[in-house]
């Protein structure tokens, strides 16, 4: 038995596959050649400015069961959502965002194009993220300085920055262009261009040309070697940020 609640006036594109038991509400616009897996829940109510703005997700999104998107937030063409993750109202995100399975995205976030979570990883209210930029597992970004306050002073993640497994990044951080934050640690503050971050007390230790893997040769700005796994659409950006940043770890390498 399908047993799905789909809304006679949610805007579902054509050759759009719903599987059992989905919950899709009035004020959603799906585009054409989704896959909603089952148990999935789309245009959630939400409170306050966005309640009854719609949920507008592009073409070719792929959702996968038990995710929960709410209404009030806009994503572009190829959306990937894993298993079990929560989007919550006031997203505004690119083409290609991919989340993975168990994320917590709590809302009134600006997201760029190609942008990749993987999974259990938390984004605070008001984080601005920029084009091709990498969270690993369990990253945290946080916003309230002194919780519980009220406030919030979300992060801000420059475009082709990395931030890997279990880092945590405090209020109010900005960190540059193409700047890694390593596993474990804990970013605040300004953080430059092709930074290198480390540690508990966030240590910037030079650029992030100081990262290179014996074995194989590789070495970061990750532009030189990983471009590839990108979509045609991406290379000229990539093209673009890789020229923008060489200037910016000359700098870093001289001081």
């Amino acid at each position: 038995m399908h047993a799905s609640a789909i809304s006679p006036k949610a805007q579902i594109g054509a050759n759009t596959q719903i599987g059992h038991f989905v919950r899709i509400y009035d004020n959603v616009v799906v585009g054409d050649n989704a896959v909603i897996d089952d148990y999935v829940c789309l245009g959630y109510p939400a409170s306050g400015a966005q309640s009854g703005v719609p949920l507008v997700i592009g073409e070719g999104a792929i959702i996968r069961s038990h995710a929960v998107l709410y209404e009030g937030s806009s994503y572009g063409a190829a959306l990937r959502v894993g298993h079990h993750s929560m989007l919550r109202e006031g997203i505004r995100a690119g083409q290609n965002f991919q989340v993975g399975s168990f994320n917590d995205l709590e809302g009134d976030a600006q997201i760029g194009d190609w942008v990749r979570f993987h999974s259990n990883v938390h984004i605070g209210r008001g984080a601005v993220i920029g084009d091709l930029v990498w969270i690993f597992p369990y990253v945290v970004l946080t916003n309230d300085p002194i919780p519980p306050s009220g406030l919030k002073e979300g992060v801000t993640v420059g475009e082709a920055a990395v931030i890997c497994t279990s880092a945590v990044v405090l209020p109010g951080t900005v960190l540059g262009r193409g700047a890694f934050v390593a596993a474990m640690s804990r970013a605040r503050g300004a953080v430059p261009a092709g930074a290198l971050v480390v540690g508990f007390d966030g240590k910037i230790v030079g650029s992030i040309r100081k990262l290179r893997h014996r074995a194989s040769g590789k070495q970061h700005p990750w532009m030189t070697h990983f471009s590839g796994y990108y979509p045609e659409a991406a290379q000229k950006r990539i093209h673009d940020i890789y020229a923008a940043l060489l200037p910016e770890l000359d700098a870093l390498d001289d001081e």
